[in-house]
């Protein structure tokens, strides 16, 4: 297997669980008896921590002497905790498991995503390529358990979670490349935490991770109130699937095709940011004026430069702007705020804003993918806006020294 099939088969199953554990995780809680205000307590704990544990996990991956260490490590975590999650007959015993679980997930994406980069820098495939193999797990996860689920007891859900996170932990051991995590010895705790220090008190890194979280955040409100806003157009629950599943396809095309395009032709990230947070700010005006079925369609095209554009163009910039060495860390930051802090903002105000303004709530996420747009604006022209480690368009050999 080459590099880029190995780190497209630890996508897979990563991607197949989440693609199980998403959609279906309340479903299961309710079903071992938890009320609303549990389940909001479960799903919430590990997403709202993320600000904590993803930087000192990141700081502990770095230390180090292989990136697949830790990947194997989190991912026996990761099958512990929702192991426990499943065995455990008690609230307190299965939120903490759901707790271990959840977290350990939440920190193997931005893990793979960097351990891929390098190894998609150094032996020239395109990262897209094994990233968009997940996101095609991922739907095909959600559809099969969904099927599966229609004759199936409901504890096939916690059953395929473990599973998968047993698969996806062999297949770190077995097949994940010796790729370092730092040319050299690994670098000494106290020096990881002074680069974590450095990355926080970088204006330019700061602002990038925000303009790129501020454009992911933005889908909030779609994600928490689009299938209730369509239901009341009289738009049925079928389609308001195959709308949902047309714009993962989409995302999926942009990475598997036009990515590999974009990189030979020479467009950089930050174009690339710049299109994906002007097409967002199009988007969520559109949507809030409740466009007809007919609109929805190109609207949930847009997905791929919402999403998938701005999340390829946030890892690129972040890479640059971070040295090798804390590269784990960089990506784990921009994490927590695109898919912690920021989003956990948003969709707290979503549910005051639907039930004030009904789908008038998409014009906040329009503002909020225009702030990630006028912060991504002055990147171009900042000191480090060429060249290597910079944040613009002008080729560059690698990461800052």
């Amino acid at each position: 297997m080459t590099a880029a099939q190995r780190m497209s088969l630890q996508y897979v199953l990563l991607f197949g669980a989440t693609g199980v554990s998403l959609p279906f995780a309340g479903l299961w809680l309710s079903a071992q008896g938890l009320s609303g205000a549990q389940i909001g307590t479960v799903l919430a704990a590990p997403m709202l921590a993320r600000i904590v544990t993803g930087p000192l996990l990141a700081v502990w991956a770095d230390g180090f002497r292989y990136r697949r260490t830790p990947i194997a490590l989190l991912g026996m975590v990761m099958a512990l905790g929702y192991g426990l999650a499943g065995l455990a007959d008690g609230f307190a015993l299965r939120a903490v498991g759901w707790f271990i679980g959840a977290t350990a997930m939440g920190v193997l994406v931005p893990l793979t995503d960097v351990m891929t980069l390098r190894l998609a820098s150094r032996l020239g495939f395109t990262f897209a390529l094994p990233r968009g193999a997940g996101s095609a797990a991922f739907v095909i996860a959600n559809i099969g358990m969904g099927a599966l689920l229609l004759t199936a007891p409901v504890d096939g859900v916690i059953v395929w979670i473990v599973a998968l996170s047993l698969a996806f932990t062999a297949a770190a051991v077995l097949a994940l490349p010796p790729e370092p995590v730092a040319d050299g010895a690994p670098v000494l705790g106290r020096e990881r935490f002074r680069g974590l220090g450095r990355l926080l008190g970088d204006p330019v890194f700061l602002t990038t991770i925000f303009a790129v979280g501020a454009v992911q955040a933005a889908h909030a409100f779609q994600y928490g109130f689009s299938a209730i806003l369509w239901k009341a157009q009289g738009i049925s629950e079928a389609v308001t699937g195959q709308l949902w599943a047309f714009g993962v396809v989409v995302e999926i095309a942009l990475m598997w095709l036009f990515e590999p395009w974009r990189r030979r032709i020479g467009v950089g990230p930050w174009s690339l940011l710049m299109v994906g947070s002007a097409a967002a700010v199009l988007r969520w005006s559109a949507m809030a004026l409740a466009p007809p079925l007919w609109l929805l369609w190109p609207l949930q095209a847009l997905h791929a430069l919402t999403f998938a554009a701005t999340f390829l163009a946030g890892l690129q910039l972040v890479e640059r702007l971070s040295p090798p060495e804390t590269h784990t860390a960089a990506q784990m930051l921009s994490s927590v705020v695109s898919a912690g802090v920021l989003i956990g903002l948003a969709t707290a105000v979503s549910g005051p804003l639907y039930d004030r303004f009904g789908a008038g709530g998409y014009w906040a996420m329009a503002a909020l993918a225009g702030a990630g747009l006028l912060a991504a604006i002055p990147l171009r022209v900042s000191g480090r806006g060429s060249g290597a480690g910079g944040t613009g368009d002008a080729p560059s050999p690698g990461p800052r020294p």
